[in-house]
């Protein structure tokens, strides 16, 4: 293959991903790399060329985000061109991995234990996948899609044993328990951890979320007690992850939770199935939502209600674990 320009890769990267999943948006690099580094690979030996982008990010000890990802975050963008399965795709990548391993092990902060060294690739994208393996990345996360229509298996459940509502200001302490009791569970899986601050900045979330018009928030309750709970974001609140598809309108699936001792009584699906009508109502395309990778109870479930993945979070911690 001759030596490709950065568009010319991106070019190639978007025929690739146009064959391997329609949801998938464009392939794109950021305008400009946040650390000033720009990462390529020339085309050689048969082996296509490739781009990449790092960007760091800082959070501050009190920010929300934190429980989803270290305080230091290096993220790479990277784009391969060539076809599906084609072998020199892993090739590619595993020498753009190495010049990002060069460029992170230049900076110190990526020796600290709340780094993280991460990289999204496109799930079905499986080219790229024994290399991302030999640098030592582990995929944690998926960012899981449904488009609108896609058939869900009914849950069954005995009429009467609970009921849904919709959630409101009154609302704050269950959602705030509820959210916390998802960041316990996740804690296991390696990408999620419960922070000293975590429940002043879960229960200044629930008020924010509460406080609107249409929260978009359902809560399960059994004889007046919380027993789930569902946060979705409409479309005007979700425009942050809305270019991970290139379809449009996009919904968020922010948070679903049943407490441990109902798991399997239906009162997940009940709560899915009532956004899904809501998502219907709106005209929203498709629906995303994370997931962890490594959670034996979710893949599953969110596989029965339409949910397939569409991205995976590689990552590995400290940053200079790179391999």
């Amino acid at each position: 293959m001759a030596e490709l320009a950065p568009a010319d890769v991106l070019t190639s990267a978007a025929r690739r991903w146009r064959r391997i999943d329609p949801l998938l948006p464009a392939p794109t690099l950021p305008a400009a790399a946040s650390c000033g580094v720009e990462l390529t690979v020339p085309a050689a030996n048969g082996r296509p060329a490739a781009v990449g982008s790092c960007r760091h990010l800082e959070l501050a000890a009190d920010a929300s985000d934190l429980a989803w990802g270290a305080a230091a975050q290096f993220w790479l963008t990277a784009q391969v061109a060539g076809d599906p399965e084609e072998p020199g795709i892993e090739a590619a990548l595993d020498e753009l991995l190495g010049h990002w391993r060069a460029h992170l092990a230049a900076d110190p902060v990526t020796a600290g234990e709340d780094s993280q060294a991460a990289i999204r690739w496109p799930s079905r994208d499986v080219g790229g996948i024994r290399a991302l393996l030999r640098h030592g990345l582990q995929p944690l996360t998926v960012i899981a899609a449904r488009p609108a229509g896609r058939d869900v298996l009914d849950q069954a459940r005995r009429p009467g044993d609970f009921l849904i509502r919709p959630a409101g200001p009154g609302d704050v302490a269950a959602v705030t328990a509820l959210t916390l009791e998802v960041i316990r569970y996740d804690q296991y899986f390696g990408s999620v951890q419960l922070h000293p601050h975590a429940e002043l900045v879960e229960r200044q979330a629930a008020e924010q979320t509460l406080a609107y018009s249409e929260p978009w928030t359902w809560v399960a309750e059994r004889e007046g007690e919380a027993i789930g709970l569902l946060i979705a974001q409409p479309p005007d609140r979700a425009d942050w992850i809305a270019p991970g598809t290139g379809q449009a309108p996009v919904a968020y699936l922010a948070t679903m939770c049943v407490r441990p001792e109902e798991r399997g009584s239906g009162v997940g699906g009940a709560l899915v199935s009532v956004l899904h009508r809501e998502l219907d109502r709106a005209g929203v395309a498709v629906t995303l939502l994370h997931h962890g990778q490594l959670n034996p109870l979710s893949a599953p479930f969110w596989n029965r209600m339409g949910y397939r993945p569409l991205w995976t979070s590689w990552e590995t911690r400290p940053a200079r674990a790179l391999q």
